[in-house]
């Protein structure tokens, strides 16, 4: 004889799609993939830090230090330098690389310094009553450490599927450094850029080069963003593995 069956039963809680065990399956790669060391780009970074960081003192002896330091250019290489040398120790140590936002916009600093000089500045100041040690500095600070950086970003760093708004966010430091020129330029005797100079142009050019650059400064992160997603994964050939912790 059974019981019953009552009239009111009690609702029954919906099952869950995935069973708790197999979330472990939907893990990021980030936290599955077994950590490597990389001497080779450890290396390679730790000589990049070391190159910019000297390019730096050179020119900031062989002139004004308060005015040197006012540049973008050596603003974007005291970044490189620190990041190159975080990113040597990741690399050594075996530990998770730095942020893509970070290394993405420290590439795009050190790029677009590079091209403004030689689009927009070293054309119209060429002399030669430079020394050598001043003119191999600025080749290394302008040519040698962005094509060593863009190496480093293309064949040494993994991609990490940036995105446009991070694009966005980067604009932000080339935005404030407009604003600092621009008051430095009105307290300080002189301008960083002859194309910032508001005494010889006037407001209103100098605003519209200014946005001309921002945008060619955007496009160029854009294109970062796209190669970033297009470009393959490098090798570890030669790397020792290490198993993974847990």
């Amino acid at each position: 004889m059974t019981a019953p069956i009552p009239r009111d039963l009690p609702d029954i809680p919906a099952l869950p799609r995935t069973h708790p065990a197999s979330a472990a399956l939907y893990a990021p790669a980030r936290a599955v993939v077994p950590l490597v060391r990389r001497p080779l780009a450890a290396t390679y970074r730790l000589l990049l830090a070391l190159l910019a960081t000297a390019a730096v003192l050179t020119e900031a002896l062989l002139g004004s230090a308060p005015r040197i330091l006012s540049y973008f250019v050596i603003q974007s290489t005291v970044l490189l330098a620190l990041v190159m040398l975080a990113s040597a120790h990741r690399a050594w140590s075996a530990r998770h690389p730095l942020p893509a936002a970070l290394t993405g916009a420290t590439l795009l600093y050190v790029v677009t310094a590079s091209l403004v000089h030689h689009i927009l500045v070293a054309p119209s100041t060429m002399t030669g009553d430079t020394s050598r040690l001043d003119s191999l500095a600025a080749h290394t600070l302008y040519t040698v450490l962005p094509v060593a950086a863009a190496l480093d970003w293309l064949l040494l760093t993994p991609p990490a599927r940036t995105h446009l708004r991070q694009a966005t966010t980067w604009m932000l430091y080339p935005l404030a450094y407009l604003v600092f020129t621009l008051v430095r330029g009105e307290l300080a005797p002189g301008y960083l850029y002859p194309f910032l100079d508001v005494a010889r142009h006037g407001y209103r050019s100098v605003l519209a080069n200014a946005l001309l650059l921002g945008l060619a400064c955007y496009a160029l992160a854009v294109l970062l963003v796209a190669l970033d997603h297009a470009r393959p994964r490098p090798r570890k050939t030669g790397f020792r593995p290490r198993p993974p912790v847990g």
